[in-house]
């Protein structure tokens, strides 16, 4: 069947920070374009996770009346703390500058990503969330032409059911890929135009966060504390923050650097045992957990940037890796690049037709932008800490302080899945099990993550070869899917012969990408779910 057609100038990929930012400066530039966004989220923001402390900086330049305009930054960061723990106690420290918040705002991405599609939908950009775009179409030169959404109403046989309707194709001149981290579209850009042949590979972390509603005594409106330590071993990079938001709500996160070693290691639990801490419990005793989400976060920085245009399309967000570790920010850098990707293809649509072009000065702009200059002095803050806790902090002190960030060298970034150990090699964890009021299972806690999957639907969590997690994965790793994922969906059970199969629940995907980034053999294939899946992170 010939699938229905919608034509325009430039098709956008992802409702987030950077694709909205996209559409705004391109309607602004050139109001005559026509833009279309589409976002696999039921609605704007559904996806969206982040801590967030909120940088203003590149919205000043996008939208300088946003305060007349009424965005949802209420907020102000209001004091900062640093703080190393040990089992038992909290030892303060110097908040390095980067950390500094002074100026930045605690809000809800979902919620400010809404208010930007508001202004994105006054300039006359079209917005369609739940629709999931599934395939990348190409001219007949290779050049990008556009995406189609993936089917509804297929059932896990892969047959139409009576709820069916096709795909649709959007075709454009030049299509935005701002996917978010680890894109399912932008992983296969990446093979077909080989846009990661100059770069490293990219790193991650993996961020779970709660939202708490805390006594009002112990709610202090601005304040911010971001923890080092433990519950990581002196190897594994992980951290965490406490943002006081408004009306007593706490936000509460744990990221866990994706390199670590040891395969019985789960961020999940490290993050249940972290709220224990004395430092911690004490905001969070007498309050009660109101959500739940986890995503991955691109941690590689400059050195793994990879090319930013192709023929007929550019990659802008977290999808490619604008993101500042140090800061602990990456919403700003998004829009940024967002930004820049649309002053270069406006200036491609104003000296002729640009399908199926490169927008070569997409990347110019960048190198003489804030963003680069941004990116370029903390790019070796993150990749010492390979060396452990201890060297990294000495280091990260050495090159914000004496070096400035101006170091004549740049450190290497290794990918993630290949630093699991086997797991004969490494000590076993002892979780404590959730006691239900501070800490909690996958279970319940994905219940609160609102997530919701059509359950007859293709798996979206394709196995390249099914008998690698019980042959391979098992007996070396002792499946790590099981402990890595933060939402329950991966299970070694017993089959009839008492034989152990691993069990795929994909409805649970709150869609953070863990698996498609972790898995030792990289035999996960993660790809959208029909249009509209996933978590709804109302308020996060």
């Amino acid at each position: 069947m010939t699938r229905e057609v919608m034509s325009y100038d430039v098709v956008i990929v992802g409702a987030g920070p950077a694709g909205l930012s996209t559409a705004i400066r391109l309607k602004q530039l050139k109001p005559e374009l026509s833009v279309c966004v589409i976002e696999k989220g039921s609605e704007v923001g559904a996806h969206l996770l982040s801590g967030a402390v909120f940088e203003p900086r590149a919205l000043h330049e996008l939208i300088p009346d946003w305060k007349e305009k009424g965005a949802p930054l209420t907020v102000p960061a209001t004091e900062d703390h640093f703080v190393f723990l040990t089992e038992k106690f909290s030892i303060p420290l110097p908040t390095p500058p980067q950390m500094h918040n002074k100026g930045n705002y605690i809000i809800s991405l979902g919620v400010f990503a809404k208010w930007l599609a508001s202004q994105a939908e006054g300039l006359g950009v079209e917005i369609y969330p739940g629709f999931a775009a599934a395939e990348i179409l190409y001219h007949d030169n290779g050049a990008v032409k556009g995406v189609a959404t993936g089917d509804m109403g297929v059932n896990k046989q892969g047959e139409k059911t009576a709820a069916y309707q096709q795909g649709i194709e959007l075709h454009a001149k030049q299509t935005v890929f701002a996917e978010g981290c680890r894109g399912s579209l932008t992983k296969m850009l990446f093979d077909k135009f080989n846009l990661r042949k100059d770069c490293d590979p990219q790193t991650y972390g993996l961020g779970i966060k709660e939202l708490w509603e805390i006594p009002a005594e112990k709610h202090q409106q601005g304040l911010i504390i971001h923890t080092i330590g433990w519950p990581m071993d002196s190897k594994t990079y992980g951290g965490s923050w406490m943002y006081h938001f408004e009306n007593n709500l706490l936000s509460i996160g744990y990221v866990v650097g994706l390199d670590y070693e040891n395969p019985y290691l789960s961020p999940f639990q490290e993050m249940q045992r972290f709220k224990l801490h004395p430092a911690v419990k004490k905001y969070l005793a007498g309050g009660r957990r109101i959500s739940y989400g986890a995503r991955a976060i691109s941690e590689g920085g400059l050195q793994s940037l990879p090319k930013l245009a192709f023929p007929g399309g550019v990659l802008a967000g977290d999808t490619a890796g604008f993101l500042n570790v140090p800061k602990i920010k990456g919403n700003h850098t998004a829009m940024k690049s967002g930004m820049l990707a649309a002053e270069a293809l406006v200036e491609m649509f104003q000296s002729g037709d640009p399908s199926a072009k490169e927008c070569a000065t997409y990347r110019q702009k960048f190198e003489a932008s804030w963003l680069k200059e941004e990116l370029h002095g903390i790019r070796n803050i993150r990749p010492s800490f390979h060396w452990g806790l201890l060297p990294g902090l000495i280091y990260s002190a050495l090159d914000t302080y004496l070096f400035k960030g101006k170091a004549p060298w740049t450190f290497k970034n290794h990918a993630d899945h290949t630093s699991l150990k086997r797991a004969a090699l490494m000590p076993k964890i002892d979780y404590p099990k959730p006691d239900g009021v501070l800490t909690f299972d996958r279970l319940s806690s994905v219940f609160i993550s609102n997530t919701n999957h059509e359950e007859d639907q293709p798996c979206h969590l394709q196995l390249k070869d099914p008998s690698v997690p019980v042959q391979v994965n098992l007996p070396l790793y002792d499946e790590p899917a099981q402990r890595y994922c933060p939402a329950g969906v991966y299970e070694i059970v017993q089959n009839d012969k008492g034989e152990p199969r691993l069990q795929i629940n994909a409805q649970n995907c709150v869609h953070c990408k863990t698996c498609d980034i972790k898995d030792p053999t990289q035999n996960i294939n993660w790809v959208v779910p029909q249009g509209g899946g996933g978590p709804n992170y109302s308020g996060m």
